[in-house]
């Protein structure tokens, strides 16, 4: 019996390799609009799929970010500025999208733009402070998805969101958790929307990767001004060692994120070109060994954990 059955896994998980190795044919026929290029996981993306062969339409918040870009690219690839937070200019990049594609449609459309800050305890910050990071995270997502479905309907392409494990599990407060929450929630029903026309969606949910959202300067800096602007009684609460274990842990936290951005390419790389992309991809091992099994812990086991390894305010009972 143990044989059949080992005979079972071995071929299921051959099938599973060979599917997961098939790749789509005329790549260099394919237009991929990809949101955030000016550095991280979007530039590289950019200069992956570019050199990949398929025509990249990346959009940078900066004109600086894309000559950047341009410089390192070949000239297949396209540039235009994007501020998602900013209805006109999405739907300016939209219609220089439709321009562009004409009537290829557009093969794949990658969700990357995001931002982290302000992040801090819920009862530091204001409604605008939340405000601020749904604006990009969930909202700009939202849409330049709706701008430009018809297009990836007409290609039945792909959409590719770029999620988070906080996307899984919260650990912190402020906007981000709840940003990633929603991406998670809207690209669930978006993907069962689709499916009817052969539209595929994707998730990516990294782990913590060195890049300019995860920067631990800009981090203390904007944490710092949050506890400056702070009310006497809520500094009372949680008292200036809080401050000191924060700023030790973020360091900590950066000393432990992961160099190889790649990780996260590779994934958002076969989403677009793989013949059976899967639904979510986790990328980095702290997302798979830790945070996405403690998504599926019970809740007073996770609240215990982070009860333990986080920052106790000065009152804590």
């Amino acid at each position: 019996m143990w044989l059949y059955l080992a005979v079972f896994v071995g071929l299921y998980y051959l099938l599973h390799w060979y599917r997961e190795r098939q790749v789509l044919s005329h790549l260099r026929d394919k237009y991929v609009f990809i949101t955030g290029c000016d550095s991280g996981f979007g530039k590289l993306l950019a200069r992956q799929l570019d050199a990949r062969g398929l025509r990249v339409l990346a959009a940078c918040l900066t004109e600086k970010g894309a000559e950047q870009l341009r410089g390192q690219t070949s000239d297949r690839l396209e540039t235009v500025t994007l501020d998602v937070t900013k209805t006109e200019s999405v739907a300016a990049a939209a219609q220089w999208v439709k321009e562009c594609v004409r009537d290829k449609g557009l093969w794949g459309l990658v969700n990357n733009a995001g931002i982290s800050l302000p992040t801090a305890p819920n009862e530091l910050l204001t409604k605008q402070d939340f405000m601020t990071i749904l604006d990009v995270n969930l909202l700009g997502v939202i849409d330049v998805t709706l701008s430009l479905l018809p297009l990836v309907r007409r290609a039945k392409g792909r959409v590719v969101n770029v999620s988070s494990v906080m996307g899984r599990v919260s650990l912190f407060g402020g906007g981000y958790c709840i940003s990633k929450y929603g991406v998670e929630a809207f690209s669930d029903s978006l993907r069962r929307e689709l499916s009817y026309f052969g539209v595929k969606v994707a998730m990516i949910e990294p782990g913590y990767f060195k890049t300019a959202v995860t920067s631990k300067e800009r981090f203390l800096k904007s944490f710092l001004e949050i506890w400056d602007r702070s009310s006497p009684e809520v500094k009372e609460a949680y008292g200036e060692k809080f401050v000191a274990d924060y700023k030790k842990s973020a360091e900590q936290m950066e000393q432990k994120c992961t160099q190889d951005l790649s990780l996260v390419t590779d994934c958002m790389e076969h989403a677009l070109i793989a013949c059976h992309p899967r639904t979510r991809y986790s990328a980095g091992w702290d997302a798979k060994l830790l945070y996405l099994p403690m998504s599926y812990m019970p809740t007073f086991l996770v609240d215990a954990i982070m009860y333990w390894v986080s920052p106790s305010p000065a009152k804590a009972l």
